[in-house]
């Protein structure tokens, strides 16, 4: 330890002579990150991110420190860049492979994971291979010889003989409604008036010829309550609530996403009035001209055959999706008649925030915490930061406590003091969005970006 803290000296005096030395800052973060110090590691690289945005070896340091903080979506976001890259270092892929392994995407981290080591053998992980499901044995191009290993190493046995189907999702009733969602006025009025109002008055509907539900494509920053929406939707029509997460859907056999993909379909239309929800829709719904494998396209033509509701109808069911990330979804999904209403979801407004940090405050001991000030005082937080922010001033207090052996009430003071060393983390996102929303913005799709940023 002390060795340690001789290094760690080293590299703050170091750094402190060479700002702009990003190999520096990054051996500094990565030691802070081995210490268990991973809001100052973050903060750190943040800190040489806001100079040097494009930086490579600082955005790959984020990103593991990101995967080390559980805040998976945005290491996601930071390593997609760093893939697209035509010099990327094959380690990306395997660190890109363990964060979808995390989210339960293994189609594609058995993906990624097999381009990292046919360019680097060396890198081979027969740890990470076995939770994704590839053969330990298997090395660089060799899987590509194996009759019984698709393109992304998936073994190769038919839906009967694996002898497990979709399991069934489980079905909630919320007691969510749009009085329970702090702020946010305009996102509920575009959601009563597009969602809403067909599914309480169908018979209006029906007799103009229009089907009850429909779909919706909520994107937008993580953590700012996407999913929060979707279930008080459901409770705002007192309907029923089926969330599918990727590790329902995805399956290593040949064949079974497909397969459970269509009997999470029909739950729905067994059960309808119902709510959908599909998160992170991008990773089941990725551009298929990205897509070497076959696989994953299939997958991609049958949540489209679903959506259309080739053999079956939708009638009652009301199909949500979200994503950090609608750029990367197949424009197939966006035809009319499919995911053709989208829906952005800001960081929350001065009145959600206020409500969630009064939410995120209770049952603590407090004295006389002024929410609106603390509020005014995080822009483009999300409720992710907030959380963040009332989770240090509580660790803070207690190693008060510890030491003194009195227990002090949180004040607004600790939470405000907070504030310097926490910074929003949309702010990684909104880099990558604002591009998206600038130079491939075709038909207007993203012009809610633009004038959230105030870009036009």
């Amino acid at each position: 330890m002390f060795e340690q803290d001789e290094t760690l000296k080293a590299l703050r005096e170091a750094l402190e002579l060479s700002p702009e030395n990003d190999v520096l800052r990054s051996q500094l973060a990565r030691l802070l990150m081995s210490r268990g110090q991973l809001q100052e590691a973050e903060t750190l690289l943040r800190e040489g991110l806001e100079k040097r945005s494009t930086s490579e070896v600082l955005q790959a340091a984020l990103a593991e420190c990101y995967r080390k903080r559980g805040n998976i979506s945005a290491a996601l976001v930071i390593l997609e860049e760093l893939l697209k890259r035509p010099d990327c270092k094959p380690e990306y892929f395997i660190q890109y492979a363990r964060l979808l392994v995390v989210k339960g995407q293994l189609s594609e981290a058995a993906q990624a994971y097999q381009r990292g080591i046919a360019r680097n053998p060396d890198l081979a992980d027969s740890d990470l291979a076995a939770a994704i499901g590839i053969r330990p044995a298997m090395r660089s191009e060799a899987w590509r010889d194996d009759p019984n290993v698709d393109e992304e190493g998936r073994i190769r046995i038919p839906v009967q003989e694996d002898g497990q189907g979709a399991a069934p999702l489980e079905m909630e009733k919320p007691n969510l409604k749009f009085d329970d969602v702090g702020g946010m006025d305009d996102l509920k009025k575009q959601i009563r008036l597009k969602i809403v109002e067909p599914m309480k008055h169908p018979d209006i509907y029906r007799a103009y010829g229009k089907t009850v539900g429909g779909s919706l494509l909520m994107y937008g920053p993580p953590g700012c309550g996407k999913t929060y929406l979707a279930r008080a939707t459901a409770g705002e029509i007192e309907a029923a609530f089926f969330s599918v997460g990727l590790h329902d859907v995805l399956d290593m056999y040949i064949g079974n996403s497909e397969h459970r993909l269509h009997a999470f379909f029909e739950n729905a239309r067994e059960h309808a009035p119902c709510v959908l929800f599909f998160d992170e829709v991008d990773a089941l719904g990725s551009s298929r001209s990205d897509l070497k494998a076959s696989s994953g396209r299939h997958l991609i033509n049958q949540f489209l055959a679903e959506l259309d509701g080739v053999d079956s109808v939708n009638d009652g069911i009301l199909i949500l999706a979200a994503t950090n990330a609608p750029w990367h979804l197949d424009p197939a999904f966006r035809r009319p008649g499919r995911f053709d209403r989208l829906l952005f979801v800001p960081p929350p407004d001065l009145e959600a925030r206020m409500a969630i940090l009064r939410v995120l405050l209770r049952g603590k001991p407090q004295v006389d915490i002024d929410c609106e000030a603390i509020a005014k005082k995080t822009e483009k937080f999300s409720g992710a930061d907030l959380k963040a922010v009332i989770d240090q001033a509580v660790e803070e207090r207690l190693e008060e406590a510890l030491t003194k052996g009195v227990a002090e009430p949180l004040r607004t003071k600790d939470l405000l003091g907070r504030l310097k060393q926490i910074k929003p983390s949309t702010s990684q996102w909104f880099a990558s969005a604002r591009n998206y929303a600038l130079y491939a913005n075709e038909g207007g799709i993203y012009d809610d970006i633009l004038d959230y940023l105030k870009l036009r």
